[in-house]
């Protein structure tokens, strides 16, 4: 079967195995450094072992390292002291936007806010934020050069303000019908600033040449956006999400295609305004959104996103299959026929 013949369904099976078989050591080494630490609190203590034990499977971000790395020609292995602060820093992120987005439950599972409350979760998200940081400083001892470590410092530094950029931004976008598809673009492309990032860090350690680097940083750029957008369509179709989005967060970007039609507008405005959105509101938006076009619109955008991701390892001469596998990936299935 040639790549290209292969389902959204099983490219993510594959991207599975591949994510555990990269990213169980060091998802492993970061549990075992937060987990050693001593808390007398207890509820603190609980609430960072859920968190690291039963909710923060990141498999995803040292995979992407690894990958990266060897497709510039570099050692996958160089990844790892990068990658176990990273995990630590990327889930006090995670933390701290369900704070902000009032998100108590995500994939079915209390989020740390949910279960623990405000404070313990900020207190939690404080420690892996700066155990993560902590970490990175030490990676100078795993053999990384110092010139190189101040590189990949620069990049974080950017990366953690570009981020809490777009997220300010993206509090002026709550309780709005008027928000338009390109202003959220925009946003939901700075959104992926954490993920360009992992993919820079890799070239630096993978010693690529600058066309490299920037190819890969695109890829990573845009790998980061389709998994923003494929949220985007996991919360439309369940109704708890929606209606949590509806309320706190920015409208996910199929509703945003659709109030741009003055004949739909009213429809959906009359729902969202309800003090309370039953099941049945929600799935009136979900049917109203896909009659009016606004899944036609965003999969044919998630099709660019991964025609133009799979244009930039061009560049790259290394690992092309398995990075080309991971961002096919993110197609959901009604989506793949034409790339």
């Amino acid at each position: 079967m040639k790549q290209k013949d292969i389902s959204p369904e099983e490219a993510r099976k594959q991207i599975q195995n591949i994510f555990k078989k990269r990213s169980s050591k060091a998802l492993e080494i970061a549990r075992k450094e937060m987990l050693q630490e001593k808390l007398e609190c207890e509820e603190a203590k609980e609430a960072l072992t859920y968190f690291m034990t039963k909710y923060w499977q990141d498999l995803a971000r040292p995979a992407l390292l690894s990958l990266a790395c060897e497709a510039v020609g570099g050692e996958p292995e160089q990844t790892t002291p990068i990658a176990v602060p990273m995990i630590l820093t990327s889930g006090a992120i995670d933390i701290h936007d369900d704070i902000i987005d009032k998100s108590k439950h995500k994939d079915g599972r209390p989020t740390v806010y949910g279960k623990f409350g405000r404070d313990i979760a900020l207190l939690v998200g404080d420690a892996l934020l700066f155990k993560g940081l902590t970490l990175l400083n030490k990676a100078v001892n795993e053999g990384i050069s110092e010139k190189k470590m101040a590189h990949i410092i620069d990049i974080i530094n950017n990366m953690f303000f570009e981020l809490g950029d777009a997220e300010a931004l993206e509090l002026q976008f709550r309780g709005r019908l008027d928000v338009a598809p390109e202003e959220y673009l925009r946003i939901a492309r700075k959104k992926a600033a954490d993920v360009e990032a992992y993919t820079r860090i890799s070239a630096l350690l993978g010693n690529a040449t600058k066309k490299e680097t920037e190819s890969i940083g695109e890829y990573g750029r845009l790998l980061g956006m389709l998994a923003i957008l494929n949220d985007d369509i996991d919360d439309m179709t369940n109704h708890k999400e929606l209606t949590h989005r509806i309320k706190y967060e920015c409208l996910p970007l199929p509703m945003l295609y659709a109030l741009q039609n003055p004949s739909i507008k009213p429809a959906i405005s009359s729902i969202c305004l309800k003090k309370k959105i039953k099941k049945k509101d929600a799935e009136s938006i979900l049917e109203i959104t896909d009659k009016a076009g606004g899944f036609t619109q965003l999969n044919a955008l998630l099709r660019k996103l991964v025609e133009d991701g799979c244009s930039t390892l061009k560049f790259v001469k290394f690992n092309r299959k398995e990075l080309t596998l991971l961002i096919r990936s993110m197609l959901p299935e009604v989506t793949n026929k034409d790339v």
